[in-house]
């Protein structure tokens, strides 16, 4: 398989699972349609460091010690089990005491736009760390890297390259995803609307933590 072979190929992979609705995709479509522009970016931005950080890893050959350490593993599982139910319980509880009253929703509403939000660092530190605290990219990258790195090329650098494709797909969806959620933006302007997208979004992370916790 010649380089330019396996970029496409990998390119293929990785594209149909960037596509796949999941987390990622939760954070930051909700982070987004609350018109959160720059803490929506921050958290782009994270993951994709996040993912760029387990490519390299991978590469170097330090994952492997995740499908090689099993008490490794499971306590890389557990932290980021409790940290995406810590996260998903924060979003539901976020809202939960708002009132809803018809004639506060507006006013509310109009606060909410003007309230400062965590900007690009604190969005940053939360993709990344929703990225990084989970074992399964990791193994991910462990199980399908190498074998699209084709043989008699440097291993390190041929690693980082295909990693950077999956980087750059990530980016593309990202933006569709951004682009998307502020069409959004005038149905979410109703404090109503912003709890439900918190609250389900606080479910659905929720849910993504015990699975985490409770899968194999």
């Amino acid at each position: 398989m010649e380089m330019t072979t396996a970029l496409w190929s990998f390119a293929l992979v990785v594209g149909l699972l960037t596509l796949t609705p999941g987390l990622d995709t939760a954070l930051i479509l909700r982070t987004s349609a609350l018109g959160h522009r720059r803490q929506a970016w921050g958290v782009v931005l994270g993951i994709q460091t996040g993912t760029l950080l387990w490519g390299t890893l991978t590469s170097a050959g330090v994952t492997a010690l995740l499908t090689a350490s099993r008490v490794g593993y499971e306590v890389l599982r557990w932290a980021g089990a409790a940290y995406l139910v810590w996260m998903g319980i924060g979003m539901i509880r976020a809202r939960a005491g708002d009132g809803d009253a018809d004639g506060d929703e507006q006013a509310q509403g109009a606060a909410e736009e003007k309230a400062p939000a965590g900007g690009l660092a604190s969005g940053w530190r939360r993709g990344l760390l929703t990225n990084l605290l989970n074992p399964k990219v990791g193994v991910f990258y462990v199980a399908v890297l190498p074998q699209f790195i084709p043989a008699g090329v440097p291993h390190f650098a041929a690693g980082v390259a295909l990693t950077c494709v999956h980087v750059v797909e990530g980016l593309l969806w990202s933006l569709v995803l951004v682009g998307f959620a502020r069409v959004l933006r005038g149905w979410l302007r109703r404090p109503a609307a912003r709890r439900a997208m918190d609250r389900v979004t606080g479910v659905v992370v929720v849910g993504f933590g015990v699975k985490l916790a409770v899968s194999d």
